[in-house]
Order: C-alpha cells, then structure tokens, then sequence
C-alpha cells in the first residue's frame, strides 16, 4: 500500500484501510486540533520522531481495554486502600504529559510540539488525564484523546512503584462511570494485557467508533 503525503491546507486524511500493514497510513500535515480530532475520529494517531516528519498510523489490529474490565488485582488492591497515592482527574494536564516525555528518554517521539498539541487538545476539551500523587508530588500519570464516549491513550508514566496502575485503574473507573465504550491503548504491552487488555479486529474497532463517536 502507498504512504500518503498530507497537506498543511486540507485537514482530511485517507481511508484507514489503506494504511500499510505495520499500520503506516500517512506523513506529513501538521497537529492542529482540527487534524487530531479528525485522525482520532477515524482511528490514526500521530507517532514519529522529533524533528522528523509526522507519521500517522492506523493499526489494522486494535489493543484495547473495556473500561469494565480492567483487572485489579488483590495485591493492588491493598495498595490502593492505604490510601498513599492518590489519583487525580485532570489536574496538572501540563505537567503528566511533560513528565511522560521526560521519563521516555531514549524514546523520544514524545517532543516539544507533541506536547503543546495535546495541551491545545485539552483546552479545547478533547483530552483528560490522570495523575498519581504522592503527596505534591506527581508519581504517576497518564493522558490521552476523549471524543465522545472513546479514550485513546497516549502515554503513561510510573515514577513509583504502581503509579502507572493506579493511573489506568482510575482512567477505568472514571470513563465505566460515564460510560465510555473502549480506552483505545494502540498497541500491546504486556503491562497493559496485565491490566485486562486485548486485541479486537479493525471491523470491531470501527464498529464500537462509530456507535459511540458522538454519544454525549
């Protein structure tokens, strides 16, 4: 399949189906909010390199996690009952996404412009996040795309034994609250298959996208 070049004018993207089939759909373009809502709104992420163009990816494959059934397990349990590290929505949304960056040294797809992008992004009300808090200090954390009744993860972070856990256990508890369809995790880890995750098909994926995009 062929890799298609986006414009800085037009803010529209291909059909996911024709990405390659590592996923590969598109470069270029730019990270405006309209360009992220409309890449989310049909499954593609942005994913590369600092300094280097943009790629956008669209997994035929989806790893995802049913906010219902993210799984806890009894030693987690007890850590959350001390009651030591406490989770927080949407406080300091600067901070965790700086702070996901910063503990990625080595990996660093998660730069400057990332950043200010989905700090727009959560301006405008299209992303949220989790952090875990030791006190004032930030431990753990999480962040990522809401639209409609979906999160797509982004990154996450763990500075503390379980911060990350007890970050994506209260994602969980939040969205099944509101009830959101599928945290979107893009790919495998097997941190996140610990956590309850697994693969869906594209079809699958598509399907729950559509039904829930704009349900409010």
């Amino acid at each position: 399949m062929p890799v298609f070049k986006l414009t800085k004018q037009s803010k529209l993207f291909p059909p996911p189906a024709l990405a390659d089939h590592d996923g590969l759909l598109a470069f270029g373009g730019d990270l405006s909010v309209e360009r992220l809502v409309n890449a989310y709104s049909s499954g593609i992420f942005p994913w590369y390199n600092p300094g280097e163009e943009i790629l956008w990816w669209s997994p035929r494959e989806r790893f995802v996690i049913f906010p219902k059934e993210i799984h806890i397990s009894r030693s987690m349990r007890k850590v959350i009952a001390k009651g030591e590290l406490v989770a927080k929505v949407n406080e300091g949304f600067a901070e965790v996404i700086y702070t996901c960056g910063k503990t990625r040294e080595g990996e660093t797809w998660l730069g400057g412009d990332m950043q200010a992008a989905y700090n727009e992004l959560f301006a405008a009300g299209y992303a949220m996040c989790v952090g875990v808090y030791r006190g004032k200090e930030l431990v753990g954390g999480l962040y990522g795309v809401r639209l409609g009744k979906c999160f797509f993860g982004e990154s996450m972070f763990s500075a503390a034994p379980n911060g990350s856990k007890i970050a994506l256990i209260k994602l969980c508890e939040v969205l099944a609250e509101e009830g959101f369809a599928f945290v979107d995790c893009q790919f495998h880890t097997p941190h996140l298959e610990s956590m309850g995750g697994r693969y869906i098909s594209w079809n699958e994926y598509h399907r729950l996208l559509r039904m829930n995009l704009e349900v409010e």
